[in-house]
C-alpha cells in the first residue's frame, strides 16, 4: 500500500539551519574530493606503504569482526532472550565502548591484556604470548571498540522476531542448543549480517585503541587510519588517497545497509 506524502512549506526558521548542518557535514567530504590528486591516484593507489597498510587493515577488521561475531551473537541472545539481575547493567556495560573515547579504549586494554596487566602478565608467563604493539593486538583493539555494534544490532533483531517459532520448536522437542542454531539464527540472519558488515566497518576505522595498545608499527600494527596519520606529517597527497580509500568504504556500506534503517516509500 503505498504512502501518500503530503507536501507542507518549511519555515525559514527550520531551513537555514538544515542547509547549514547539511554544508558542514557534505563540504569537508566534497574538499576531499576535490583535492584528490586523480592524475596521480592509480600510481599511488599501488604504492607498497599503501598495500601494505590496506591489506593489514582488511586482514585484522575481517579476523576481529569474526571474534566479535563468535562472541557478540551469544552476548546479544542473553541479553535479548533471558531474563536475569543485573541485565540493564550489563547492557550499559557492553555499549561504553561506543562512548568511551577510543584512546581510553587502548590505555585500559594495556592495563588488562600488557606485559604487567592483569591477564597479560599471566599470558607471558605461562605461554610466552604478547599482545600488545602486536597484530593480534590490533585485532583485539579492533574487536573491543566495534562488538557493541554487533551485540545492538543483533539483540534488536532478536527482539524483533517472533518467538513463537521458537517455542514451536522447543513443543517438538529441540533443545535450546538446537533452537538456537536451527530456528533462531535464520530468523535474525539479516540482523546479525547487517551487525557484522557495521562491525567491520568500525574496525576498519579504528585508530586510538590501536595505536595506544597495538602502536604504529609498518607492515605488522600500521593499518590504514594510522598510516593517514603518518602521511598527514610528510605527504598529504598520500594522506588524501588514503583517506579517500577509508570514504569509499563507508559510504559503500551505508549505501548497502540503508533500507535497514530508512523506509521505502
Amino acid at each position: 500500500m503505498s504512502r501518500t506524502v503530503r507536501r507542507q512549506r518549511v519555515p525559514i526558521a527550520l531551513l537555514v539551519p538544515a542547509g547549514l548542518g547539511l554544508a558542514f557535514l557534505v563540504l569537508p567530504l566534497a574538499g576531499l574530493l576535490i583535492r584528490t590528486p586523480w592524475t596521480t591516484l592509480p600510481r599511488r593507489l599501488t604504492e607498497p606503504g599503501v598495500l601494505t597498510a590496506l591489506r593489514l587493515s582488511l586482514e585484522t577488521a575481517t579476523v576481529a569482526t569474526l571474534l566479535c561475531v563468535a562472541l557478540g551473537v551469544p552476548l546479544a541472545w542473553l541479553l535479548a532472550r533471558v531474563e536475569f539481575p543485573g541485565r540493564r547493567l550489563v547492557r550499559a556495560l557492553v555499549t561504553v565502548p561506543l562512548v568511551l573515547p577510543p584512546v581510553v579504549g587502548g590505555v585500559a586494554l594495556l592495563l588488562v591484556f600488557g606485559r604487567r596487566g592483569l591477564i597479560g602478565s599471566w599470558l607471558d608467563e605461562t605461554f610466552g604470548v604478547t599482545l600488545p604493539f602486536t597484530t593480534a593486538g590490533v585485532v583485539l583493539a579492533e574487536a573491543f571498540v566495534a562488538m557493541p555494534f554487533l551485540v545492538i544490532a543483533v539483540e534488536g533483531a532478536l527482539r524483533g522476531a517472533d518467538p513463537r517459532y521458537e517455542e514451536a520448536a522447543a513443543t517438538l522437542g529441540a533443545g535450546r542448543f538446537t533452537t538456537f542454531t536451527r530456528v533462531t539464527l535464520p530468523l535474525v540472519a539479516p540482523g546479525v549480517a547487517a551487525g557484522a558488515v557495521l562491525c567491520w566497518a568500525r574496525a576498519l576505522g579504528e585508530f586510538g585503541a590501536t595505536i595506544t595498545f597495538a602502536g604504529n608499527y609498518p607492515g605488522r600494527t600500521q593499518t590504514m587510519p594510522l598510516a593517514v596519520y603518518l602521511a598527514l606529517e610528510t605527504d598529504l597527497q598520500a594522506a588524501i588517497v588514503l583517506s579517500l580509500i577509508l570514504l569509499t568504504v563507508s559510504v559503500v556500506i551505508l549505501a548497502a545497509l540503508r533500507d535497514k534503517w530508512v523506509g521505502t516509500t
